[in-house]
């Protein structure tokens, strides 16, 4: 299983949405997350359809977060330039974790 790395720390286990279809649906239809979801090759999400409040962290090609914004469910987001992925987890968790903007994210396959 893939975690979610800042800096040193591992926050969060980590869930990749690489194929086109997985990268489409993200956390729609679902009622809740553990951990943390990368889409990469995304520079926009939305929130339509979906239950429950998300954060997302927009990501440059070298994985450092360019941007954070706390979406409610039927929201649109606008595209960010320079992000090349974004990790979405539930509200609240950036925070917990201790993710900023400036921070450099990885994936690690163990923890």
């Amino acid at each position: 299983m893939p975690w979610l790395a800042c800096e040193d720390r591992v926050v969060a286990s980590l869930e990749v949405a690489r194929a086109r279809r997985a990268r489409r649906r993200g956390l729609l239809g679902r009622d809740d997350l553990t951990g943390a979801l990368l889409i990469e090759r995304c520079r926009a999400v939305h929130t339509v359809g979906m239950n429950f409040e998300i954060d997302v962290a927009y990501l440059d090609a070298d994985r450092q977060v360019v941007d954070i914004v706390t979406m409610r469910p039927g929201r649109i987001g606008r595209p960010r330039l320079g992000a090349r992925s974004v990790i979405e987890a539930r509200a609240g968790a950036f925070e917990r974790w201790g993710i900023r903007v400036g921070d450099l994210l990885d994936v690690r396959l163990d923890a």
